[in-house]
């Protein structure tokens, strides 16, 4: 009787090439997510928040953050008695970009790709301060770009002092020659002579998901490419409900106008329910449309009335959920980077509140809806 005959070191081959395929993974983020767990150790925590509403000014709440881990080395040297709520939110705002750059530093090439292709948010976020001052005419109050100078030197080609200075959406755009991700944005909605600072804005956001969700599977591969495309394609998704929702219910818009907001991806929510949710003659119509979609029936509480409310809540525990299902993947970064962009806004939040007396509920309310 004649057979194929397997070795041992034939078996041992086989288990050894699993297990590289299996720890590569592992071993390829296990230095990057040590380092991504310490940083996330040091994000406020909703204690923590409730301790700074019990403070009486802003200058309280500055020698707080001063006490904090995340802040202290970097602000031991700083006067709390002389910062303004100004210079404090800077301050914040700053300490994003600071971690942006030490994840980088720290990342290996395959995750810089990650890196390099989030950090297009941040470019955008600025262009968009630089438009509102163009469209406000703000000549004396140029945006103040001493948060985002490192970063930009480090992982941007756009000239960011340049930017500043351009009172004109010409001159703005003049000074983005060289970069086509922007440039052609900006060069196609220039030829309507009514465009205004909303679809400067609209463009750029559609044309940076639309990029991100095209080269996904270029840029990753197996449980990368997974958790991007769930965290991308429910954030998506949910974004053109908000955006459907909010063109019906207060702007009265007609369907052409709500399709050219959309973002051109499909992933739990099917064409057909965008196209019955955007073509739906009245409220009660789209609610019922909406129950029987993909998020409708797995979020109970989840209505067309509060989506935005839902948002952030919701996409904040699907990075939680993969971050903690593999915390050896891209979901770690993009978990850390998402909630540390949250941090800064929610403690923005909290100084206002202190500045302006607001009641702790109310306070709290505004922070865990941000």
């Amino acid at each position: 009787m004649s057979g194929i005959v397997i070795s041992k070191n034939d078996v041992l081959d086989d288990i050894r090439k699993g297990s590289e395929k299996q720890w590569g993974g592992v071993l390829s983020y296990s230095g990057l997510s040590t380092k991504i767990r310490a940083m996330q150790s040091r994000l406020t925590t909703m204690d923590q928040f409730e301790e700074i509403l019990q403070l009486s000014d802003v200058t309280q709440v500055a020698a707080y953050l001063k006490r904090m881990p995340e802040y202290s080395s970097r602000w031991d040297a700083l006067d709390e008695n002389t910062l303004h709520r100004g210079q404090i939110e800077k301050l914040l705002k700053k300490s994003i970009f600071q971690n942006f750059s030490r994840i980088y530093h720290f990342a290996n090439p395959e995750q810089r790709k990650f890196l390099d292709l989030y950090s297009k948010r941040y470019e955008i976020r600025v262009l968009k301060e630089v438009m509102t001052n163009i469209f406000d005419h703000r000549d004396t109050d140029p945006v103040d770009v001493s948060p985002y100078r490192e970063f930009f030197r480090l992982h941007s080609n756009i000239d960011v002092d340049r930017i500043t200075t351009c009172s004109t959406m010409e001159e703005l755009i003049s000074s983005l020659k060289g970069n086509e991700f922007l440039l052609s944005r900006f060069l196609k909605i220039q030829e309507h002579e009514t465009a205004l600072l909303f679809d400067y804005g609209m463009a750029l956001d559609l044309y940076y998901f639309t990029q991100i969700w095209n080269i996904r599977k270029k840029l990753f591969k197996g449980k990368d490419l997974e958790e991007i495309t769930c965290t991308y394609g429910e954030k998506f998704d949910m974004l053109n409900l908000q955006f459907i929702q909010r063109s019906k219910r207060y702007y009265n818009m007609d369907p052409a106008s709500i399709y050219a907001l959309l973002i051109p991806v499909n992933y739990k929510l099917k064409k057909e329910e965008i196209t019955a949710l955007v073509e739906a003659p009245s409220y009660e119509e789209g609610r019922r449309i909406f129950q029987k979609t993909w998020y409708g029936n797995k979020y109970e509480q989840l209505t067309v009335a509060n989506l935005e409310e839902f948002y952030n809540h919701i996409h904040r525990s699907i990075l939680e959920k993969e971050s903690h299902r593999n915390p050896y993947s891209v979901a770690v970064i993009y978990s850390y980077l998402y909630n540390k962009e949250h941090e800064v806004n929610r403690l923005t939040i909290a100084i206002e509140c202190v500045r302006y007396g607001v009641q702790h509920d109310e306070a709290m309310r505004y922070i865990c809806n941000s």
